[in-house]
């Protein structure tokens, strides 16, 4: 959720964004803003993940973060993650410039925030082709584009992981 979402701002039984949220993406559209959407993780924010969000932003004049809750990475990850709680994994991707609003989700994919963001673009990093990309039939349904984009080589949040685990540094082959 974007920070400093009041109780009463809670999403409507069924919903993953709050009423405020609905609200702001609302104005956007008003305004004629092109909605970008991407989601992850996000466990360890690296480079890399700076890299794609930036060219999603890049995209259009809006972009909203979907975070794997901390259940859902969990279960998509295994019991040795996440390594970062997902407020503060949202926290640290809501205070880049790039970042326009970050929404946490406990599914196990973004079906459903994405029909509830309606965004006019979708974006994936690379190790996803698009007719794999979840969301992807709505969008284009909707007239939207689905984006799958090169990931940064040598970045990689399981590699950072694999090294602390067996105890080398960056600096280390």
């Amino acid at each position: 959720m974007t920070p400093g979402g009041a109780a009463a701002d809670l999403p409507a039984a069924g919903a993953v964004l709050s009423k405020g949220e609905h609200a702001t993406l609302e104005a956007w559209r008003a305004a004629g803003d092109v909605i970008v959407f991407t989601n992850g993780v996000f466990d360890l924010l690296h480079r890399g993940h700076l890299d794609l969000l930036e060219r999603s932003r890049a995209l259009g004049d809006r972009l909203v973060v979907g975070v794997n809750g901390d259940a859902s990475v969990r279960r998509l990850k295994g019991s040795g993650r996440p390594l970062v709680l997902a407020t503060e994994r949202t926290a640290m991707l809501a205070a880049l410039r790039c970042v326009d609003m970050t929404v946490i989700f406990d599914d196990d994919t973004p079906e459903r925030l994405i029909r509830e963001v309606k965004p006019h673009v979708l974006v994936k990093g690379g190790d996803w082709p698009v007719e794999r990309i979840v969301g992807r039939a709505f969008v284009e349904a909707h007239g939207g584009r689905v984006l799958s984009l090169p990931l940064r080589e040598g970045y990689g949040t399981s590699n950072i992981v694999e090294r602390i685990r067996a105890g080398r540094s960056a600096l280390d082959p």
